[in-house]
């Protein structure tokens, strides 16, 4: 796969991580872009395990704060859509609010 198409299927939920990881880990060193891409999109996948999570903890509980959860995670769905319109574009440009602090907190994934 080339730099673009790896990029973009790094944003398909685990899989396509995974998928992305493995197959760029023949390239070396490792593209720029895919490793950008790489990690805006194992940002995006903590934050949507962290949103279910607390999601199905307030469902057993029938908490009032199952709203914000669901809000919560139409953001996450426009956060993910930015960031696969950037990859299809080859673009590094990082996902709005979070992006820069999944640079940040991410450079194990190298």
């Amino acid at each position: 796969m080339d730099e673009k198409t790896t990029s973009w299927v790094s944003y398909l939920w685990w899989v396509g991580w995974i998928i992305s990881l493995v197959t760029s880990n023949s390239l070396n060193p490792r593209p720029s872009l895919i490793v950008f891409h790489l990690r805006q999109s194992f940002g995006l996948l903590i934050f949507q395990l962290a949103l279910w999570v607390l999601n199905t903890m307030l469902i057993f509980s029938f908490s009032s704060l199952f709203f914000v959860t669901w809000i919560l995670g139409i953001a996450l769905l426009v956060l993910w859509v930015i960031g696969l319109i950037g990859a299809f574009n080859g673009e590094e440009k990082p996902i709005p609010v979070v992006g820069p602090l999944f640079q940040q907190w991410f450079q194990f994934i190298k």
